[in-house]
């Protein structure tokens, strides 16, 4: 489609979120922090959420915050129903979660990897990057969406850029330069 004469730019800082219309950009920047965006491509609506934690620390309560995964998911959700739609009719992209540390990845069978984000449970992982990736996944499929694509993990920030009239995500990464220490010498 092509871009309306009248575009609304949005950007959004970390734990913010927006849902909006076909006249609507958003655009953002992320780290470890993981962005979800949605879009329906019947009704040119879509949204996109900047987290930064997989979820709330226990103890805390409050309205919903669009700082915490499965909040920002309960905002996505929310938005949906006002919309009259279901998560199955929205194509659902993942973005960030990106190693901002690389010094702290450790050497295993050859390969890099951060030293404590190997297990399966999604709440396993002590490295905010990679729970943030592990619960963006999982949350998108447990509330039915299709996930369309993604660019997850990684070193570095990524630079993100929505347009909801088309559905078109544009991502610039940026990885982390030097190479973390564990994969000096190792072949390309």
């Amino acid at each position: 489609m092509k871009k309306p004469a009248h575009v609304i730019e949005i950007f959004l800082q970390p734990g913010e979120f927006y849902f909006g219309d076909r006249n609507t950009r958003i655009r953002t920047v992320l780290g470890s922090c993981v962005s979800i965006t949605m879009w329906h491509p019947r009704l040119l609506i879509g949204g996109m959420c900047h987290f930064m934690l997989s979820r709330r620390p226990s103890g805390q309560s409050g309205e919903l915050d669009g700082r915490y995964a499965d909040e920002a998911m309960a905002l996505f959700l929310r938005e949906i129903r006002d919309a009259g739609t279901q998560p199955a009719e929205y194509q659902v992209k993942l973005f960030g979660g990106g190693n901002m540390f690389p010094a702290s990845m450790k050497l295993r069978n050859g390969n890099c990897h951060p030293p404590t984000c190997d297990g399966t449970v999604v709440h396993d992982c002590r490295q905010v990057s990679c729970a943030n990736s592990r619960i963006a996944r999982h949350l998108a499929v447990q509330n039915g969406f299709r996930i369309a694509a993604e660019h997850l993990g990684e070193t570095g920030h990524r630079q993100i850029l929505f347009d909801i009239w088309s559905g078109h995500v544009w991502v610039k990464h940026n990885p982390i330069i030097p190479i973390p220490p564990c994969m000096a010498g190792q072949p390309s």
